[in-house]
């Protein structure tokens, strides 16, 4: 993960005033050491302490700029305690003060491939939560792969280990990665979203489902698309929650024109006219929970929450985690869209798309899911460093809703279930998720 900081506190380095000093997450697995020149993050397990990402001091005192994050550590009266927000994502990270780095992390990194399979396999023993759910036993992976690797074994081999060993997963927020190489697999029976199915069937969308539709406008460089349907009804397709600004990646960019479509979108005599929202995020790749959130405020005149998140905190216990953090939508000011929604998912719904469908479930108000199940992937992703600068991502945390229940693995299914951009739906012309969700919130004549 790629960090900025601002903090709140300046003072006397090593005091309760002042950030400086290295610090330890509850869970996550991560140290973060705070000095003048920037932050350094330090990726540990029982068996390797790796640098992560270094975010330069930025020009406003108490900031730290890296890949347009920017978080904020806010001290606790003792000075010993601290919390980490990421203005992209929902949740808190909780800190504690350490007194210094470990050994460990001031040492180089061993070049034996046997070294890069043990952190490998520790980073994934000590932070993934879904083993006992995909029924994997994790340590006999690590008996069966082990001792294919030796002093000598090639870099591509022992990718291609790491990707035999995350093949039985099938969990799309984990891959390995060695520079612009990656593998990774998806849930069986689905199909990852990107680029080149989201314009065949954006396509495909706005010929046959927006045909004599008015008003159509796209947002957010194209990932985002309104348009009035006859009827009374909206039509809203999201494909991403982020890149929405080719030339500038920050989430703040990315806020500043979603607020933008909104307010476009969202005016006060549209929602006073609208009889229903159909909202399609059927292909829609991912990106910011935050900016889901910030659409679902939109959609609601009354306070709840949207779901809780939790962390696995005990490297040796898959069962323990920090204590749920409930995530709030709050009605946002301004226009808001109150009545019915049809929300349209499939498997090609991933992480944020399915954050935000689970930020719906407990809508005030008339919401109906159709099509099917979402791709079950909602953490967000840690990045691993390995010793021999292959890198694997894996998921640590998990999204409850108001009953305890996570949707990982399955996705969320739909309450009323429709094919989605099938090859029969295509040959055929039809779009039978998006015709059930018309007939259903079209008024009757």
């Amino acid at each position: 993960m790629a960090l900025a900081l601002a903090v709140t506190a300046p003072g006397a380095p090593g005091t309760g005033t002042s950030p400086d000093g290295v610090w330890r997450t509850d869970g996550y697995g991560t140290l973060l050491a705070v000095g003048a020149r920037g932050l350094q993050e330090y990726q540990t397990t029982a068996v390797s302490c790796l640098k992560g990402d270094f975010s330069k001091a930025g020009a406003r005192q108490g900031t730290y700029n890296a890949d347009g994050d920017v978080l904020t550590l806010r001290l606790a009266a003792d000075g010993e305690h601290a919390r980490l927000d990421d203005d992209s994502e929902v949740g808190h990270r909780r800190l504690r003060r350490i007194g210094s780095l470990p050994a460990a992390c001031t040492r180089p990194p061993s070049t034996d491939p046997r070294a890069s399979f043990d952190v490998f396999w520790q980073s994934f023993e000590e932070n993934y939560p879904f083993f006992a759910t995909k029924g994997i036993d994790w340590h006999a992976v690590r008996d069966r792969y082990r001792p294919l690797v030796h002093e000598d074994t090639p870099r591509s081999d022992l990718f291609g280990i790491f990707s035999r060993m995350i093949e039985p997963l099938h969990d799309a927020h984990v891959l390995v990665q060695d520079g612009d190489r990656h593998y990774g697999v998806v849930r069986p029976g689905t199909t990852a979203p990107g680029p080149e199915l989201d314009s065949r069937v954006k396509k495909f969308v706005v010929a046959r489902d927006l045909k004599g539709a008015t008003g159509r406008q796209d947002f957010a460089d194209g990932l985002i698309t309104y348009a009035d349907l006859d009827g009374g009804l909206g039509y809203l397709r999201i494909a991403d929650f982020d890149g929405y600004n080719r030339d500038d990646d920050s989430y703040g960019a990315d806020l500043t024109e979603l607020d933008r479509m909104l307010k476009t979108v969202l005016t006060p005599a549209r929602t006073r006219s609208l009889h229903g929202l159909i909202i399609d995020l059927r292909v829609n790749g991912g990106g910011s929970d935050a900016l889901g959130i910030h659409i679902a405020e939109r959609l609601t005149d009354t306070p709840y929450v949207a779901y809780s998140k939790r962390v696995r905190d005990d490297p040796a216990d898959q069962a323990r985690h920090t204590p749920p953090e409930p995530v709030r939508v709050t009605p946002a000011p301004g226009s808001r869209y109150t009545g019915p929604v049809a929300l349209l998912t499939g498997g090609s719904t991933i992480s944020a798309g399915e954050t935000f469908t689970q930020a719906l479930l407990d809508r005030p108000g008339r919401t109906v899911r159709i099509g099917q199940p979402t791709q079950g992937v909602f953490s967000d992703i840690m990045v691993r460093y390995l010793p021999d600068g292959m890198a694997a991502w894996l998921p640590n945390e998990e999204y409850l809703t108001r009953t305890g229940r996570t949707f990982d693995g399955a996705g969320i299914p739909p309450n009323i279930t429709e094919p989605v951009f099938t090859d029969e739906e295509f040959a055929k012309n039809r779009d039978s998720a998006f015709d059930r969700a018309v007939a259903l919130l079209r008024p009757a004549r």
